[in-house]
C-alpha cells in the first residue's frame, strides 16, 4: 500500500548535483537535538531526485516529495524550486567576480 498524497514526505534542500539526465541530488539537512547531551547536531544527507523539466541546478533551494521507485536510488520528485542560486547562469570563472562586485556594492571587504 502506498500513502495517501497528503502523508507523502517533503523535505527541502539544496542542489548538490545536476550532472544526471532528469535527475538532481539534494542534501537535505537535519537539525535536532542531542538525547544525551542537548547539543544541536547537524546531520546531512544526499537523496536523489527525479528533475523532470530540468529545471533545477546547482546551488538551487528545492522541495523535494516522496513518491514511487523510479530507480535503484530514486525514490523522490521534484515539487519546485523554491529559491534560485544567482550564480548559476555564470560560467565558472564569473562566479567569483560576481560576488566580489556585490560585496563591494554592499559595502564588505572581499578577502
Amino acid at each position: 500500500m502506498s500513502r495517501p498524497r497528503s502523508n507523502q514526505r517533503r523535505m527541502q534542500g539544496v542542489v548538490v548535483s545536476d550532472r544526471s539526465s532528469k535527475t538532481i541530488t539534494v542534501r537535505v539537512s537535519q537539525r535536532f537535538p542531542h538525547p544525551k547531551y542537548g547539543k544541536m547536531v547537524r546531520r546531512d544527507r544526499k537523496v536523489h531526485a527525479h528533475d523532470e523539466a530540468g529545471e533545477a541546478h546547482v546551488g538551487d533551494t528545492v522541495e523535494v516529495v516522496e513518491c514511487r521507485p523510479m530507480s535503484r536510488t530514486k525514490r523522490w520528485r521534484l515539487v519546485r524550486v523554491i529559491e534560485r542560486n544567482p550564480a548559476a547562469g555564470l560560467s565558472a570563472e564569473m562566479q567569483p567576480k560576481a560576488f566580489e562586485q556585490e560585496a563591494q556594492q554592499a559595502g564588505e571587504s572581499v578577502p
